[in-house]
């Protein structure tokens, strides 16, 4: 492992990646603690603002395959992430638990899941931070990931309430 690609990276790229890692801690204790409850409250707004933050920044970085300007097919990950950070405050502020809660998971699981297993592709910054050299072993993890993922997101919506 190593970190010298993060710290030789530009700033936007930097704050992208420091953004990422609270978001990518705090949201399972936000979405899947058992209390809803001021503490609840408290980790869900600092996830939330990181979500955005991360989504935003991610907007400002140069795609590797740009379609127009310098955004790329990657920056519709940020547009969904905001989309989901509005659909969920929308959501609790008319009381919709169940689906703010759905909203939310939604959210974690394609922002950090998705998006962050797409981060270890061979060539990306994040696959040679994680493995000290481009390596073809994000490709294992990825699909891993995907399994993981699909199998947690699938225990977590038929643990929802239906309405």
């Amino acid at each position: 492992m190593t970190l010298s690609p993060i710290l030789e990276a530009p700033f936007i790229v930097q704050f992208h990646v420091l953004v990422a890692l609270p978001a990518l801690l705090i949201g399972p204790f936000a979405l899947f603690r058992p209390r809803r409850d001021k503490l609840h409250w408290q980790l869900g707004s600092v996830w939330l603002i990181c979500i955005t933050a991360l989504a935003v920044s991610g907007l400002m970085i140069e795609s590797e395959i740009p379609i127009l300007w310098h955004f790329g097919p990657i920056h519709l990950l940020s547009i969904f992430a905001l989309r989901g950070v509005v659909e969920g405050l929308w959501r609790i502020r008319r009381g919709q638990i169940t689906k703010h809660r759905q909203a939310m998971r939604e959210l974690w699981f394609g922002a950090m899941g998705s998006a962050g297993l797409f981060t270890l592709l061979p060539g990306r910054m994040m696959n040679e931070m994680v493995f000290g050299a481009p390596s073809d072993t994000g490709w294992l993890i990825i699909g891993l990931g995907v399994i993981a993922l699909a199998l947690l997101a699938w225990q977590t919506r038929n643990q929802l309430p239906h309405p």
